[in-house]
């Protein structure tokens, strides 16, 4: 029997058909479970994100009204809220509305905001002098100590800075939106934003863009203090880009 004909470029599309299904099976399969694990991981991170959030709330006010010797149900009747719900939330199992929690709050004579830090549950945290942490660069020329807590990330830093008799510091350039706030409360400082300098005399303030480079000097021959207000940019959380992501073009 004579083999039938086929053309060299037959051959080639009919190898080609036979192993596309498979082929463009296993591709399909594998984008599939790709999608669901991003998914399922985006919800990993959402459920964890709430149980960290029930967590803290509950620990905090479980604190608060231990440190008032308020039972639940003396919170309860001073609040209006029921001794059950109380219960729930200091248990974790619920996360309390705004509208809830500001008559807690009320009741126990705290902002709303002590429920969600991890520090200064009652309002208040004392940062001694003595036990601060500075930050020295440039053999001692330059520090800058912070006035706020570090337990946790800041959406606002406040800092003092010290500044020796001619010197200048450079600072690193922020993300896109930051903003700084300084003023002066002792001496003479010049300060440098790409190619306008500004000098401040004592009491003198300015705020400027702090995503460009800019330095700060100190032409006088004493010390110079400043205290220095970082506003850091916020990041809409539809900006977040898991560090695992890939961009699709890198894949190509």
């Amino acid at each position: 029997m004579v083999a039938p004909a086929y053309s060299s470029l037959e051959l080639v599309r009919e190898s080609f058909d036979a192993h596309a299904p498979a082929e463009l099976a296993e591709a399909t399969k594998a984008a599939s479970a790709s999608a669901h694990h991003a998914h399922h991981a985006q919800q990993t991170d959402v459920q964890e994100a709430n149980d960290a959030l029930e967590y803290l709330v509950g620990v905090n006010l479980a604190r608060l009204r231990a440190e008032r010797q308020l039972s639940l149900d003396a919170l309860a009747r001073a609040s209006g809220v029921s001794r059950a719900m109380l219960a729930q939330i200091e248990s974790g199992r619920s996360v309390p509305s705004i509208k809830v929690l500001h008559k807690i709050s009320s009741a126990l004579k705290v902002s709303v905001a002590a429920f969600l830090r991890r520090h200064a549950t009652n309002g208040i945290e004392y940062l001694p002098a003595e036990q601060a942490t500075r930050l020295v660069t440039s053999n001692g020329r330059f520090s800058a100590r912070p006035l706020f807590p570090l337990s946790a990330p800041a959406s606002a830093e406040f800092h003092e800075l010290r500044i020796a008799p001619l010197h200048a510091e450079s600072g690193s350039p922020r993300p896109p939106g930051t903003t700084i706030n300084l003023v002066v409360s002792d001496g003479t400082l010049e300060i440098r934003v790409h190619d306008r300098a500004q000098l401040l005399a004592t009491g003198d303030a300015i705020v400027f863009d702090a995503d460009q480079p800019h330095t700060l000097r100190n032409p006088g021959n004493t010390e110079a203090r400043a205290y220095q207000v970082t506003v850091n940019a916020e990041t809409p959380p539809r900006w977040h880009v898991p560090a695992d992501s890939r961009r699709i073009d890198d894949a190509s």
